[in-house]
């Protein structure tokens, strides 16, 4: 895949993943819904340069319901809080489709 086209799937992925967030972010907040689990997860990014790392956190911070509370870039790790950990495993898969991968071609680990 082009720098280029990684670049703007990145953006309109980033958008779509926004609108779709910030829909069930609202409803979890008017619904009152009692059974909210927010949780702090580790989560394991693919190799990239710093750079990378910081642009795919504020990315994954960007988008509702998600927030990156740290990040290790010798462990290649983020901490991340979800408002809801219920699908948990389904927002880490989001993030790795939708952000990881693209940013990853957009900013390789350096030398």
């Amino acid at each position: 895949m082009s720098r280029l086209a990684a670049a703007l799937t990145l953006v309109l992925r980033f958008l779509v993943q926004v609108v779709v967030s910030g829909i069930a972010t609202a409803r979890l907040i008017l619904t009152g819904n009692a059974g909210l689990r927010p949780a702090l997860i580790r989560y394991g990014y693919a190799p990239m340069n710093e750079r990378g790392a910081s642009l795919l956190a504020v990315l994954v911070t960007l988008t509702p319901g998600t927030t990156v509370i740290d990040i290790d870039p010798a462990r290649r790790e983020m901490l991340l809080h979800l408002l809801d950990s219920v699908g948990a495993d389904a927002a880490l898969a989001d993030i790795r489709r939708d952000f990881e991968r693209h940013v990853a071609a957009l900013f390789p680990p350096e030398a």
